[in-house]
C-alpha cells in the first residue's frame, strides 16, 4: 500500500506577473464599464479617412448589400463594429431603432455608419441621404451623434459627412 504524502504548508501560488495583473485590472475596468470592445485592432478613429478604410476592409467585396455601424466613446475610441442588416443586390432596409438600440447598448457617445454597393459605384444615392437624415433625427431624440455615413465601393469609400449631408 502506497503512503499518502501531505505537503504542509500547501506551496505557494505562482508569483503574478506585472503585465498579468495590468491586463486582469483592464477587463474588470471594462466589465464594470458595461463596455464591449471586440474591435481593438481598430483602436482610436483620427480622421474620416481612418474610419473609411477600415469599413471598406470589412466591406469591400461583398456581394450582397451590407450595412453595418461603427460604436465609438466620447473620446472616438472604437467599442464595436456591427454588422446590423443584410440586404440584396441593389439595396438594403434600415431601421433606425436598430441602429440606436446597438448604440444604447454599447453606451456608445458615437456613430459612424457603413454600407457598400456591391456594384461597386460608391456614389451616394437619394435613399442613402434619406436613411442618413432619419438616422441622423433618432439618434439625436438620445444624445448620439451620427459622425458620418461611408459608401463603400470601388476607389476611396465615399463620406456623406464630407459632402455635407450629416
Amino acid at each position: 500500500m502506497a503512503a499518502l504524502v501531505l505537503d504542509f504548508p500547501p506551496a505557494a501560488p505562482p508569483a503574478l506577473s506585472d503585465d498579468l495583473v495590468e491586463k486582469a485590472l483592464a477587463a474588470l475596468d471594462a466589465k464594470l464599464r458595461g463596455r464591449r470592445s471586440r474591435v481593438r485592432d481598430a483602436g482610436n478613429i483620427g480622421c474620416p479617412g481612418d474610419a473609411g478604410r477600415y469599413g471598406k476592409l470589412k466591406l469591400a467585396g461583398r456581394d450582397r448589400e451590407v450595412f453595418a455601424v461603427m460604436l465609438l466613446d466620447n473620446r472616438h475610441r472604437v467599442l464595436d463594429w456591427l454588422e446590423l442588416h443584410m440586404g440584396g443586390l441593389d439595396g438594403c432596409e434600415v431601421e433606425p431603432r436598430v441602429v440606436a438600440k446597438a448604440a444604447l447598448l454599447a453606451d456608445a457617445a458615437g456613430v459612424i455608419c457603413f454600407h457598400n454597393h456591391p456594384s461597386g459605384d460608391p456614389s451616394p444615392s437619394a435613399a442613402d441621404r434619406a436613411v442618413t437624415a432619419r438616422l441622423k433625427a433618432a439618434l439625436a431624440l438620445l444624445d448620439i451623434r451620427l459622425l458620418d455615413h461611408f459608401v463603400v465601393g470601388e476607389g476611396e469609400p465615399v463620406s456623406l459627412a464630407a459632402k455635407g449631408w450629416v
